[in-house]
């Protein structure tokens, strides 16, 4: 898959003089594209912090689960290519967006302790400081916004 790092002069990670730090990455849309895309959020995040971007143990973690779960969900419930893309903030934050081809809102289920799977999205809303779901004109793009620091 073709995989795009940008540095566009805007502020990152909470300095001003921080270049922004951004990747897309083209997925698939099959099942094997997850774990390339967990992959290459915790490459993102290493190479920020070879850039002075402060990124905890905790937001690599949280970061790759918001990823997968993501990503995970548009496989199931999205025919064709997906888009991954990741950004360091201005407020201290990995901005993590997927967008595929569905236009409608994905589902949150009320909290059930005896169900098994389909908690992703409940699970990507706690532990995200936003989350976002934007219809587009060909999909949806999903985003959450990851802390970088704990």
């Amino acid at each position: 898959m073709d995989k795009t790092v940008e540095f566009d002069g805007r502020a990152g990670a909470g300095r001003p003089d921080a270049p922004a730090l951004s990747t897309a990455m083209p997925l698939s849309g099959d099942s094997s594209c997850i774990g390339r895309a967990r992959h290459h959020a915790a490459d993102f995040l290493t190479r920020a912090r070879t850039r002075g971007v402060a990124v905890s143990a905790r937001a690599l973690d949280l970061t790759q689960l918001v990823v997968s779960e993501l990503v995970t969900n548009a496989v199931k419930h999205a025919p064709g290519p997906l888009r991954l893309e990741l950004r360091i903030g201005a407020d201290a934050t990995v901005e993590v967006s997927v967008q595929d081809s569905i236009r409608a809102q994905p589902a949150s289920h009320p909290v059930d302790p005896e169900r098994v799977g389909q908690h992703g999205l409940e699970i990507v809303k706690a532990v995200a400081k936003a989350f976002q779901v934007r219809l587009e004109p060909c999909g949806k793009r999903v985003t959450a916004h990851i802390a970088l620091t704990d």
